[in-house]
């Protein structure tokens, strides 16, 4: 059976027209919980946006400038009127959903908690930015960055996973995986350094993560001991996106200059254009440091470090194997072009001798006993979290939603600068 129809010049099966009926009642459903996240997903389905009942419903669903985040179209307020700016796009989530229970981690723009979801009882790390922080050091962009990456981070048992997120007025908020073994860098500085076994093992890890995030075409620029998380068997997840860097093809540059000054390739020192082996460096580095206690290059004097990493020739003592030797040598060398991993990526750090020990399905599958593990008892258990955060009170302006805020220019700056942010994980029940 088949419906004709002049507007869309064409036919429409009956399939198709349930199809379109469907997106429909779905859009109304979700007119008063915030549209920009559903809109979206109309926008990626072409059959859908080619219909013009589709497109008068997302010409007549664009923001007004005064009311970013609002569904219905009204008039907009004088300066004085309060409104609420700061809903969540994603219906499913916000703040009062959750207990917050403890503080894990601090960072520039906000903290990172232990939560509880009051209906499904289960914990979740949940990264709470404050958006004028953010805006106030021009990172808008970053953030946007890491939220997109964690969006594709779903089929890699090494990275951290992203549950959802979702934004107030004031802040953004990412629901991620609880992993509560450990930063790699608390466990270095506990025990100065590791055996080459256990070295190898988190350093093959964390090269199938890297490997992954350059199939993706994203560039992780940031990998230091800090952003390395044990979990509760003492497998390594991959956190903090915030200087990934998206849209790197193989032998494609970029040239922003970041990172750790410890951790930074000299390419990126001498601000020149620098690729995916930038990862590979940064690999070597945190070889390097669970290997011998410090970073290559080390220095407490951040300027001799630089000149170090620029000029300095790699010096390895004799206490590792010759395989660990050249690998460092591979991944440490200071031009790109000839470092491990400057030809076929991945796959060469994979092929190396240091690691002919590893089957690589068993890896990825988590077959490999890791060779520490935690012990921690369940997810309170927060003894491998530095005391200076979980001693601190939980802030009660974490757990609520401002019930109206000022409309000011900075208001609006931020409600444009997170446009799209909030995500929720695809429905079955439409599209």
């Amino acid at each position: 059976m088949t419906v004709k129809t002049e507007a869309a010049r064409g036919t429409l099966t009956y399939s198709k027209m349930r199809g379109m009926v469907a997106i429909l009642i779905a859009f109304m459903k979700q007119r008063r919980m915030g549209l920009n996240d559903f809109i979206q997903k109309i926008a990626n389905n072409s059959y859908a946006c080619k219909h013009p009942e589709v497109q008068s419903i997302l010409k007549i669903s664009q923001p007004q400038e005064p009311e970013l985040m609002n569904a219905s179209p009204s008039p907009p307020p004088s300066p004085s009127q309060q409104i609420n700016l700061g809903p969540s796009s994603n219906p499913h989530a916000k703040p009062s959903d959750f207990h917050f229970l403890k503080v894990i981690g601090k960072g520039s723009f906000g903290k990172v908690l232990l939560a509880r979801h009051k209906a499904e009882e289960a914990f979740y790390a949940v990264k709470v930015l404050q958006k004028k922080a953010i805006l106030k050091k021009k990172e808008e962009k970053h953030i946007m960055s890491e939220r997109n990456v964690l969006l594709k981070n779903v089929k890699h048992p090494f990275l951290v996973g992203l549950h959802f997120s979702f934004q107030t007025a004031d802040k953004l908020y990412f629901v991620l995986d609880y992993i509560n073994g450990g930063e790699l860098f608390y466990h270095l500085q506990r025990e100065r350094c590791f055996l080459e076994p256990r070295a190898r093992f988190y350093a093959a890890e964390i090269a199938s993560a890297l490997g992954y995030l350059h199939s993706l075409n994203i560039v992780y620029r940031d990998l230091k001991p800090e952003n390395i998380l044990l979990d509760s068997q003492g497998h390594i997840v991959l956190t903090d996106f915030g200087l990934c860097k998206e849209n790197i093809e193989h032998n494609g540059t970029t040239s922003t200059f970041c990172g750790t000054p410890e951790y930074l390739a000299p390419e990126v020192l001498h601000k020149q254009p620098y690729d995916r082996t930038v990862d590979w460096w940064c690999l070597g580095a945190v070889l390097y440091e669970m290997l011998y206690g410090l970073p290559p290059f080390y220095s407490r004097n951040t300027a001799e470090m630089y000149d170090n990493i620029l000029n300095k020739p790699l010096q390895l003592k004799p206490n590792i194997t010759n395989s660990a030797r050249h690998l460092l040598e591979g991944l440490l060398q200071k031009d790109r072009t000839k470092r491990l991993g400057a030809k076929e990526d991945f796959l060469e750090i994979k092929n190396h001798i240091f690691f002919s020990l590893i089957n690589w399905d068993d890896l990825i599958n988590k077959k490999i006993t890791p060779p520490f593990n935690p012990n921690v008892s369940g997810p309170s258990d927060l003894r491998h979290f530095d005391p200076e955060f979980t001693e601190e009170p939980v802030p009660n302006s974490i757990g609520r939603s401002p019930d109206s805020i000022l409309v000011t220019a900075s208001v609006k700056e931020a409600a444009e600068a997170f446009l799209g942010f909030s995500y929720a994980p695809p429905m079955d029940s439409f599209l």
